[in-house]
């Protein structure tokens, strides 16, 4: 014992990698609970629909051209036929979309997932129909083509509510799948092959009803595509290949509007040469784990995102964990500092109660995450940081020998609280004012303890130890 400062250092050292273990355990609890949201969301689309994507419509026609070739050579000679399979498509010249999203939130438990009900209005206009006619590759060669057919391809069919295509005047008996072999899922009608030779033009207008979660993408297959999309969801996230070029957030919902032309985007080509859309789809014809950009049809993006997701703001803020026990444990450590005198014996704190402080320094992250499951994460955050502020309080009131100590630490223990939620609400400069903040409580503790005789309490702790060893030993 003749170095009773050191060993408490070594006492406090076991102490914090004890809380380091505890607040690993709950950061474990943490990412389960995320593990288990992120499971309910796809059990929800696996129930309901998943992210939505609108492709079209557009007009294709599969073709198949064949013809004789001769093989073998005298007795042996035959004719052999050969076929090229092809397909046509005619992409719209004009394509408009009227969206807008109604928000239906749908949960598991205590789980809950962004769902959206579409209403879409899409027209869709062609100039012509010409690269419908197909042309010959082989002299002699026989063509056949099959009905044009105009398509509109979904991410999830399942979402489909209600759809009705007017063709001009007419409308039309629309049916389920696309019969396009890149791009399963949606719905067809089949049109007139008067229509292959239509040089007057053509417009269809799609009024469409579609559920899904989460998100929703756009391909813009115009040469012109103009989207408008309202919704009563304040918190869009706009991804994708291109951002809206009018755009309005409001607490109330959103509108956004893209302009786009064939001139700065290769979807057209994109979708005639089959390729996936990988933002936002989910079933035949999409993935989301497309090995790149380039591999993936120009599409873009609106997410229906919810800021104040519990289980991210919860493993934020455990991550803060180590410096809340840092920091408290300095301020006590202050206290028991600037009480040392003639009452010293009555401050000096014991390992195991810093212990138990910093085990209720652990417990509000864990009350956060529980609560945040069942109240809004700014009440459960209150309430969480209430107890803990009270208890420490109360506790530090008697570790410290009075009331006057124990409230400046309760105190304290608010501030960083407070500090703490509003580094959670910020993002882009959450680390300027976390490391501003830090840099003040140092400034603090150096100010404090700059006239503090370091070596001196290693050599006054000492004597006391010796004294009070000596009158164990005559009162023995």
């Amino acid at each position: 014992m003749k170095h009773p400062l050191f060993i408490k250092l070594a006492a406090l050292a076991a102490v914090i990698v004890l809380l380091l273990i505890g607040l690993g355990l709950i950061e474990g609890v943490v990412h389960d609970r995320q593990r288990y949201r992120s499971i309910t969301a796809q059990s929800v689309a696996d129930s309901l629909a998943g992210p939505q994507t609108l492709m079209g419509p557009m007009i294709h026609s599969a073709c198949v051209e064949t013809w004789e070739v001769e093989t073998g050579k005298g007795a042996e000679l035959r004719m052999v036929e050969q076929r090229r399979e092809f397909m046509l498509t005619a992409m719209p010249e004009q394509l408009r979309l009227n969206t807008g999203a109604a928000m239906e939130e749908r949960a598991r438990g205590v789980h809950k997932v962004n769902a959206f009900n579409l209403k879409a209005q899409v027209t869709a206009q062609w100039a012509s129909l010409a690269s419908l006619q197909p042309a010959s590759t082989m002299k002699n060669s026989r063509m056949n083509c099959g009905a044009p057919i105009v398509m509109m391809a979904v991410g999830d069919a399942r979402g489909i509510r209600t759809a009705q295509l007017t063709l001009g005047e007419r409308t039309l008996a629309l049916k389920p799948g696309t019969f396009h072999p890149a791009y399963t899922r949606g719905l067809h009608a089949p049109l007139p092959e008067s229509l292959r030779s239509n040089t007057d033009g053509l417009t269809a207008t799609l009024e469409l009803e579609l559920v899904g979660t989460e998100r929703v993408s756009i391909v813009p297959l115009g040469g012109s595509t103009e989207v408008l999309m309202t919704s009563g969801w304040p918190h869009p996230s706009f991804t994708g290949r291109f951002l809206p070029s009018e755009r309005e957030v409001k607490a109330d919902g959103f509108s956004a509007r893209w302009r786009l032309s064939s001139l700065a985007t290769t979807a057209q080509a994109d979708v005639g040469s089959g390729k996936p859309v990988c933002i936002g789809s989910h079933g035949d014809g999409a993935s989301e784990q497309a090995p790149g950009r380039a591999d993936c049809a120009d599409s873009f993006t609106v997410a229906f995102v919810d800021p104040v997701n519990p289980y991210s703001l919860s493993d934020r803020a455990t991550k803060y964990g180590l410096l809340f026990i840092a920091l408290t444990f300095v301020a006590v450590g202050l206290l028991e500092l600037m009480g040392q005198g003639r009452h010293a014996a009555s401050l000096r704190v014991h390992p195991v109660q810093y212990l138990l402080v910093g085990s209720a320094l652990c417990s509000f992250f864990l009350l956060l995450v529980s609560l945040s499951e069942h109240v809004p994460f700014g009440v459960a955050y209150a309430m969480a940081a209430a107890a803990c502020v009270l208890l420490l309080g109360y506790y530090a009131s008697h570790m410290l020998g009075s009331l006057a100590r124990g409230i400046p630490l309760g105190a304290g223990v608010a501030v960083l609280y407070g500090l703490l939620y509003v580094l959670l609400q910020l993002e882009q400069t959450a680390l300027a004012v976390g490391a501003i903040a830090l840099f003040l409580v140092l400034a603090a503790v150096m100010v404090l303890t700059r006239k503090v005789n370091w070596y001196g309490l290693s050599a006054a702790a000492a004597p006391r130890s010796a004294m009070a060893g000596s009158a164990q030993g005559g009162a023995a």
